[in-house]
C-alpha cells in the first residue's frame, strides 16, 4: 500500500515553513492522540501517519530528501522502529504533566513549554447546582499571538536557531575536571532567537485578551466541584500546548434551604394551632410546593421527611431527601381578651396533669427526684 503524500497528511503547502508545519502536527496530534481516543484505530492510524510526516518535514536534511525524491528519497529512515505514541507526542510537547516539555533535550530539537492552568471561581445559585445550566465566565489570559501565530517573528521572518546552544536549549560549561549542563542564558532553554520581532506581542508570541467562554454545569454540582475546560488556559510558549482552565464551583447560601450533600433542609413554622390541632402545610421544594400532614400535638423541633426531594449526586445515583424541621411560633403582641383566654386554656390543661404535659411533668418528677437526693 502506497503512502500518502506528507504535506497531504499534515494538511500544508509544499513550500509551509517550519512554524507552519509544527502547527498542522500540534493540532492533529491533538485531535488524534491516542489518549484522547482509546481504543479507536482509525484515530491511531492518523496519529502515526502525522508523526511519521512531521519527523520527515521538520528535520531539514530528510525534507530536502523527500522534496527531491519522495518516499523513496528517506531509505527507510522515516517511520522506522516501533510506534510509540508517548514518545510521538513528547516530541512536539513534551511532557503534558511538566510545566516544561523536554523537546529541546534531545536530537536539537528547540524546547516548547506548556501554558500555565488558570483557576475561576463559579458563584452559583442552589437551582443552578441542583438542576445544572449553562453560564457565561469571562477572564484574561495570555493567548497566541495571531498575527505570527505564537512564534514570536514577525510576519515573513522566522526564528532562528540559537547559534549558542545550536537549538539545543541547554549549553555545557567545563570547570577543570567537571561539566555543567545548564538552560542556554541566550534564548532561555527555547533553542531559538528572535532575530525580527513581531510588532504585535513584541516577540513574546503570546498577547493578554479578555476570553468569554460558555460553560455547561452539569447537575448536581456542589461547592468545591471542579470543572476542567481543556486547554482554555494560558497559551504556550514557543509553540507549547495551551494550559487547561480549571473552574472551581460555589454554590452561594440560599435563603429556605441548606444543602448537605444530596440532602435538602429547611424549617418550616408553625401556628400553636396547627401544633395542637394538626393539619395541612404546604412545604416548599425546589420543585415546588408539595402538602405535608402535620399530625395533631406535633412538638416543635419534629423533623419531617420527604423522600427524593433533595438533589441529585453530580455523580449519578438516587436523590437525597428533603428534611423539614417544624418550629412552633409562639404569638406575640396579644389583646387583653387574648391574654385571658391563654389562661383559661393553660389553666384547663393543667388540671389535666400528664395527659396534657407529659414531657414536662416527667421532667418535673426528675428535677424533684434530683433535690431529694442532695437533700439525703
Amino acid at each position: 500500500m502506497s503512502k500518502r503524500d506528507y504535506y497531504a497528511t499534515l494538511a500544508v503547502e509544499r513550500g509551509a515553513s517550519a512554524a507552519e508545519i509544527k502547527k498542522a502536527y500540534r493540532r492533529l496530534a491533538m485531535k488524534h492522540h491516542p489518549d484522547r481516543n482509546p481504543d479507536n484505530a482509525d484515530s491511531e492510524e492518523h496519529f502515526k501517519e502525522a508523526k511519521e510526516a512531521y519527523e520527515v518535514l521538520s528535520n531539514q536534511r530528510k525534507r530536502a530528501a523527500y522534496d527531491q525524491f519522495g518516499h523513496a528519497g528517506l531509505d527507510g529512515a522515516a517511520g522506522a522502529g516501533g510506534f510509540n505514541p508517548g514518545d510521538a507526542f513528547s516530541d512536539i510537547f513534551g511532557d503534558v504533566f511538566g510545566d516544561i516539555f523536554s523537546g529541546g533535550r534531545r536530537g536539537g530539537r528547540h524546547q516548547v513549554f506548556r501554558g500555565a492552568d488558570l483557576r475561576y471561581q463559579l458563584d452559583l445559585d442552589l437551582e443552578q447546582a441542583v438542576f445544572g445550566d449553562d453560564v457565561e465566565v469571562s477572564y484574561s489570559t495570555l493567548s497566541e499571538c495571531e498575527s505570527c501565530h505564537g512564534s514570536g517573528a514577525r510576519t515573513g521572518s522566522e526564528p532562528q536557531t540559537c547559534p549558542s546552544c545550536r537549538g539545543h536549549g541547554q549549553v555545557r560549561m567545563s570547570q577543570g575536571m567537571f561539566s555543567i549542563q545548564q538552560t542556554c542564558p541566550r534564548c532561555r532553554g527555547t533553542g531559538q532567537q528572535i532575530v525580527d520581532p513581531c510588532d504585535e506581542c513584541s516577540g513574546q508570541g503570546r498577547i493578554n485578551k479578555r476570553r468569554t467562554l460558555s460553560v455547561k454545569v452539569p447537575a448536581g454540582v456542589d461547592t468545591g466541584d471542579r470543572i476542567r475546560l481543556s486547554g482554555e488556559g494560558k497559551a504556550g510558549r514557543n509553540g507549547g500546548p495551551a494550559g487547561d482552565l480549571y473552574v472551581e464551583v460555589r454554590v452561594r447560601a440560599h435563603e429556605i434551604f441548606r444543602r448537605d450533600g444530596a440532602h435538602l433542609h429547611c424549617e418550616i413554622p408553625i401556628s400553636m394551632a396547627t401544633a395542637l390541632l394538626g393539619d395541612t402545610a404546604e412545604v416548599p421544594t425546589l420543585a415546588g410546593e408539595v402538602s405535608l400532614k402535620i399530625p395533631a400535638g406535633t412538638q416543635s423541633g419534629k423533623v419531617f421527611r420527604l423522600r427524593g426531594k433533595g438533589a441529585s449526586p453530580v455523580r449519578g445515583g438516587p436523590a437525597g431527601d428533603l428534611f423539614c424541621k417544624v418550629k412552633l411560633e409562639t404569638p406575640v403582641n396579644l389583646t387583653d381578651e387574648q391574654q385571658e383566654l391563654v389562661r383559661q386554656l393553660e389553666k384547663s390543661l393543667s388540671a389535666g396533669g400528664k395527659r396534657h404535659h407529659p414531657r414536662s411533668r416527667s421532667w418535673l418528677d426528675s428535677v424533684k427526684k434530683f433535690f431529694d437526693k442532695l437533700g439525703a
